[in-house]
């Protein structure tokens, strides 16, 4: 098929030479600067979408636990970010995946630091800053799809109110596709009291 221009030159479409047809519908409307087409929930069925999804930023300013759910079934990385991230309490950071409720148990991994070393997490990924009703968190972990439902993570995070940086690797194999993301404690019990958290998805 050839599209010719209003003035001269064409855009040419070659089928592969295969038997039988196929049929890609477009999607109405021209779409938004920078977006891209890929297939929708029906194979053939196109749309266009952002490359990379924000979520909407959750004040952790309350509540025991910050939770984004409706995470589309194609995602294949998840970035969790903290602007400022505080709690009443000393209990670390927790992060839970789950496949249509929260997963906590089966993590394997590890959250270290240089003051205090590191720590084995298992009902989470666990991001080890020695935290206290004082610590003020910044950073990022992101969150890989490795197969299959087994994801892997990795990220940093850092505290403002003193001089110390965390780490965290490890992975949880789920039972189904991801669809939410939790940020938590440890402990389960200690109040968000400061900052927001947001997430990426692509």
């Amino acid at each position: 098929m050839r599209l010719n221009g209003s003035t001269s030159g064409y855009t040419e479409i070659d089928a592969p030479a295969v038997a039988g047809s196929n049929t890609l519908v477009l999607p109405t409307g021209a779409g938004s600067a920078y977006q891209v087409v890929r297939n929708g929930a029906t194979a053939g069925s196109l749309e266009f979408t952002d490359k990379i999804v924000s979520g909407t930023a959750q004040a952790s300013t309350s509540g025991t636990s910050i939770d984004f759910t409706g995470i589309p079934s194609w995602v294949k990385r998840i970035t969790v970010m903290f602007n400022g991230v505080s709690t009443n309490g000393a209990s670390n950071i927790l992060i839970q995946t789950g496949s249509g409720s929260f997963l906590t148990s089966g993590y394997l991994g590890a959250g270290s630091n240089s003051a205090t070393g590191g720590a084995n997490f298992t009902t989470g990924f666990g991001i080890n800053l020695y935290n206290t009703s004082a610590g003020v968190l910044h950073g990022a972990v992101t969150i890989f799809l490795l197969t299959g439902n087994t994801w892997t993570v990795s990220g940093n995070v850092s505290r403002s109110d003193t001089a110390a940086t965390g780490t965290t690797a490890g992975v949880i194999a789920l039972s189904g596709t991801l669809d939410r993301v939790r940020i938590t404690t440890v402990n389960g019990t200690d109040t968000f009291d400061a900052g927001s958290i947001n997430i990426l998805y692509e």
